[in-house]
């Protein structure tokens, strides 16, 4: 799971969010440089796991165990929970399997599926069976699903009610237990099958007479959520309906777990970083501060392939090699026609990437949106045809030499309307992630378009 920030401000700026972790880090520094133990621990204690996560993402690798070792062994768990993927992934390499039974036993099961999954599957295994029946039973229920689903993300330790029982007899058991998921706002009702009858609001609970049945006050829940649906999906309901929390079924329709906002914004950070990391070719649990050669090998894929694409443009300029040598103002214009394709292509993808992940874009409609983007690729490639082969005609002199780039114009941005709508729907059968491999494909099909078309009119029709 991903880390829930928690500041000591009331909502605090991006800004001060970023100053306060810095400080915190130089503090830190400090402490450690003076190897004073006990105002290390007196410090850290008054921080939040989550901030103590984020101190750790922010130092080297080098010294991350180091400082592990020195955290009070109540936090740990906490702290690793709240961690990135990447950062947990390189300290579970450091730590034995002893030590994450003992670190982790206080953590709910959703969380200690998240960490035992990132284990080699003998570790896995020691720390399945150090756990008593009930918490290996919850544990494995998480395990049985994805990540990326209902399943992975829900919480199974839920707290049900009957129909049958007043609401004295549940107030008396909450009272007495507390509910076992954090941030519900409702229980659910189930038979004793466990399968899911309705749910009481807490709020309801609270003013109503203690003597009244809870059956008078369930309702039923319209939506359910099933335990396979995917984690996209999930937060698209959240935000649909206003939910705070929901059930999540399984198969035979019997509760299994809870989902709660919590959870979602959990899903909605990683995808947000994903996005912004997959547009660079960097997976989501990237690492800063992982070791050189990590990070190198990471990073070389990526470069790998753009430095094959760049060939393939390279190979196509290389077809009109004579032509450009005739006449240099194509050396000089041919940029110009690439990039305007590739902005347009970009648009249009992160539109329909968008409208996928939404669910506004589908093969139901995908004619209607590839007929649009087409249709606005002609009238924007009108448009900047005109003005670009205006420039370039009173740039050279040549009238010719404007008709030409405002042709290539328009058939690049055409291209680019194209080639933004069709690749993600086309990946996505392929299930390649489209957020990540789009962008390449795109810039590929963009730029050989684009000097194909201006060379080869230019060939034609100004050599």
């Amino acid at each position: 799971m991903s880390k829930k920030k928690n500041s000591k401000k009331l909502e605090p700026s991006l800004t001060e969010t970023i100053n306060q972790n810095q400080e915190l880090l130089q503090i830190l520094r400090d402490l450690l440089e003076r190897e004073n133990a006990t105002e290390l621990r007196t410090f850290l204690s008054n921080l939040h796991p989550s901030e103590i996560a984020d101190l750790i993402e922010s130092m080297p690798s080098a010294i991350r165990l180091e400082f592990w070792d020195g955290l009070d062994v109540s936090v740990r768990g906490e702290v690793i929970a709240q961690a990135s993927p990447g950062v947990r992934r390189s300290l579970l390499k450091q730590i034995d399997a002893q030590r994450v039974v003992t670190e982790t036993r206080n953590l709910d099961a959703d969380e200690l599926a998240d960490i035992i999954q990132e284990l080699p599957d003998e570790f896995a295994d020691e720390v399945l069976l150090s756990m008593n029946k009930q918490n290996r039973q919850r544990v494995g229920t998480a395990l049985t699903y994805p990540q990326d689903s209902a399943g992975g993300l829900m919480n199974v330790e839920v707290t049900t009610i009957r129909q049958d029982v007043d609401v004295d007899v549940v107030l008396r058991f909450l009272r007495r237990y507390g509910p076992l998921s954090k941030n519900l706002d409702q229980l659910f009702v189930v038979d004793r099958e466990n399968h899911l009858l309705g749910a009481v609001a807490l709020t309801s609970l609270v003013v109503a007479d203690p003597g009244i049945s809870i059956s008078d006050l369930m309702y039923k829940v319209d939506r359910p959520i099933l335990a396979n649906l995917s984690a996209t999906e999930v937060t698209l309901l959240f935000e649909r309906f206003d939910l705070i929390s929901a059930p999540v079924l399984d198969e035979e329709k019997k509760l299994i777990g809870s989902i709660t906002i919590d959870d979602v914004v959990d899903v909605l950070r990683e995808q947000s970083d994903k996005k912004i990391m997959s547009s660079a070719g960097i997976r989501e649990d990237y690492d800063m501060f992982a070791p050189i050669l990590v990070t190198s090998r990471q990073r070389s894929l990526w470069l790998a392939v753009n430095l094959g694409t760049a060939l393939l443009a390279a190979g196509v300029i290389g077809l009109f090699e004579a032509t450009i040598e005739k006449m240099v103002a194509l050396a000089v214009l041919m940029p110009i026609v690439a990039s305007m394709g590739g902005i347009a292509g970009t648009q249009t993808l992160t539109i329909v990437v968008r409208g996928l992940s939404l669910g506004q874009v589908g093969t139901a409609n995908f004619w209607s949106v590839l007929s649009r983007e087409i249709a606005v690729g002609l009238l924007n490639g009108c448009l900047w045809a005109g003005v670009v082969g205006f420039v370039a005609a009173i740039w050279f002199m040549d009238i010719s030499l404007g008709v030409v780039i405002g042709l290539a114009m328009i058939v690049n941005l055409v291209t680019a309307g194209f080639s933004g709508a069709a690749i993600p729907l086309f990946l996505r059968r392929l299930k390649i992630d489209p957020a990540l491999a789009g962008g390449v494909v795109l810039t590929t099909i963009t730029d050989v378009v684009g000097f194909f078309a201006f060379l080869g009119l230019a060939a034609r029709f100004l050599v």
